[in-house]
């Protein structure tokens, strides 16, 4: 198995495909390295994908402390598959927990990044409901350990912005979700707990989003309802910023919606190589008043 090592040691599970300008796909919280599989069969035609599996699940490394779980190590560890297999830069596109772990590329490495795609980003970072959100995430963590993978697949399979995916492709969602029940609990729990309930709310991170010259496309889903508001404040923040809403969609949006995702990513990444996805140019901004 292919593995690129982390600076703390840690082994992360990798797969690429195809050959041109790299493109790394970073998956959510509930998925790993295979589903972004519609994806890679679909870009590897024309670019060098790469997808791997985060640190605590499996067949990449589970470390046993939740002290190498924040966001600062799963932003890095993105970058240290780049660097095992000598990309300096490479097209990130990412889903929910990935979509945070891209922006902070964008924020930290902007030099790694020929573009970035964000989609289901942000859930969490409303600042009003912050405190509730990391008390819900260490409750999660806590069933994680208490009932393992296979149940909390079971208890979570219709979270609402679940349901659309349920009810476009039952049998992808059914897919989906036992896929889940194999995660490492442990590594789930760990992820949970550090990543998911200690990232910074995107909200107090404005000024350093408006300096990212990133070019960036956000996608949300219009019935991802936790998404909705995030996309739109990247969207006024972020200088080189396209959003797009998928109809009747919710959370995962590359496997509700593969034939649609992929032709907005494939779109937006033929403009940025050709130079034609600039900053926004300021003649097409509505003034304050």
């Amino acid at each position: 198995m292919p593995y690129a090592v982390t600076s703390d040691n840690v082994r992360l599970y990798f797969e690429e495909a195809g050959s041109g300008t790299p493109i790394i796909f970073l998956h959510e919280f509930a998925a790993d390295h295979t589903n972004w599989e519609p994806q890679m069969r679909y870009f590897s035609r024309g670019h060098r994908c790469i997808a791997y599996s985060a640190r605590g699940y499996t067949p990449s490394d589970v470390p046993p402390t939740s002290d190498v779980y924040t966001y600062k190590h799963f932003y890095t560890d993105a970058l240290a598959v780049l660097d095992h297999l000598g990309i300096a830069k490479a097209h990130f596109v990412g889903l929910s927990m990935g979509a945070y772990s891209s922006l902070q590329i964008g924020l930290n490495a902007p030099e790694r990044a020929l573009s970035m795609t964000l989609a289901g980003v942000g859930s969490g970072s409303a600042i009003e409901n912050l405190e509730a959100f990391r008390k819900q995430c260490l409750a999660n963590a806590e069933q994680y350990e208490r009932i393992g993978s296979v149940e909390v697949a079971k208890v979570t399979r219709e979270a609402p912005s679940r349901i659309p995916f349920l009810v476009k492709d039952p049998r992808g969602h059914a897919d989906f979700y036992a896929a889940l029940a194999r995660h490492d609990a442990k590594g789930s729990a760990k992820t949970m707990r550090s990543f998911q309930g200690g990232r910074p709310s995107i909200y107090t991170l404005t000024e350093a989003i408006r300096n990212v010259p990133t070019p960036a496309l956000i996608i949300c889903g219009d019935e991802d309802d936790n998404c909705i508001e995030p996309s739109l404040f990247l969207k006024q923040h972020l200088p080189a910023a396209g959003l797009t809403f998928f109809p009747k969609s919710g959370h995962v949006l590359n496997l509700e919606e593969p034939a649609l995702f992929n032709e907005m990513v494939e779109r937006f990444i033929a403009l940025v190589e050709a130079g034609r996805w600039p900053v926004r140019d300021a003649r097409s901004m509505v003034p304050q008043t």
